[in-house]
């Protein structure tokens, strides 16, 4: 028998080169999950993300399936599995795969899906955050998780400025893609809103869309800032909007601000 396993997965993704495994090395999330459920369950294992997190980026909702032959299954060889039917118990079985994996990849919530379920081909839409930190030094606690800003930045001009960008757009010129696929994308809301901890003002800017392409929500969100900053009008989105040059994006905005919050089917 075949089960198709959907897991929602939190990681922080500080120490690893992205989601997607890479032949040079197994310093990724994926490369990490496939390790570990394969010797898990005695077989090869693949596991499918719904989307490629780059390097540095974290994720508190990211949708993962994979899927295990129970024939191929050794108790003998796996003394974590004391009989076949705890591959249903998805209690039990979420809190032995999580001592095996690091401390900082975790499984939220582990369900049986349907056999064609796949999760990135049959994702609708994702939400993505990311977190700015208005402090003249970055918080202690939260500096891996957000770009600090220590100069005077206009967030009213950037949500007027992020208004252009909602709608269906051809995002090549926000994107650092070399795919030949299209480059068409629908962003669906843009919102902002602050957080007050420990007299550290956060503003965490939430983008919602049928999907992005690599680079794009840093890319939007270093436009952005460039606005806030004064160093540029809003004219400039359209500019990128209509001649897709990459190169008049003023900056990349930092990886570890970026966290992946959820995706919709």
């Amino acid at each position: 028998m075949i089960i198709n396993y959907k897991m929602i997965l939190e990681y922080d993704g500080t120490k690893y080169n992205g989601w997607q495994k890479q032949g040079n090395t197994d310093n990724t999330i994926q490369g990490k999950l496939e390790n570990t459920l394969s010797r898990f369950f005695g077989q090869p294992v693949e596991v499918n993300g719904s989307g490629r997190t780059d390097a540095g980026v974290h994720a508190r909702g990211q949708v993962a399936n994979f899927k295990v032959n129970t024939k191929l299954i050794s108790l003998d060889s796996n003394p974590s599995l004391q009989a076949v039917e705890e591959l249903k118990n998805m209690n039990i079985l979420t809190f032995t795969l999580n001592n095996f994996f690091p401390e900082d990849i975790r499984i939220l919530q582990l369900s049986i899906a349907e056999e064609r379920f796949h999760a990135r081909l049959n994702a609708k839409r994702k939400t993505y955050r990311y977190t700015l930190c208005l402090s003249q030094k970055e918080p202690v606690f939260f500096r891996k998780y957000c770009m600090p800003i220590n100069k005077t930045l206009n967030i009213d001009t950037m949500k007027n400025a992020s208004k252009k960008l909602i709608g269906t757009h051809n995002l090549l010129g926000f994107s650092d893609t070399k795919t030949k696929k299209s480059t068409i994308r629908t962003i669906e809301k843009i919102e902002f809103t602050q957080e007050l901890i420990n007299n550290d003002k956060f503003i965490h800017i939430d983008f919602v869309g049928d999907g992005f392409l690599y680079h794009t929500i840093r890319l939007i969100v270093g436009t952005l800032l460039s606005i806030g900053f004064g160093e540029n009008n809003e004219s400039i989105i359209d500019q990128i909007l209509t001649t897709h040059n990459r190169k008049q994006v003023p900056f990349l905005a930092p990886a570890k601000g970026l966290t992946l919050m959820k995706v919709d089917y």
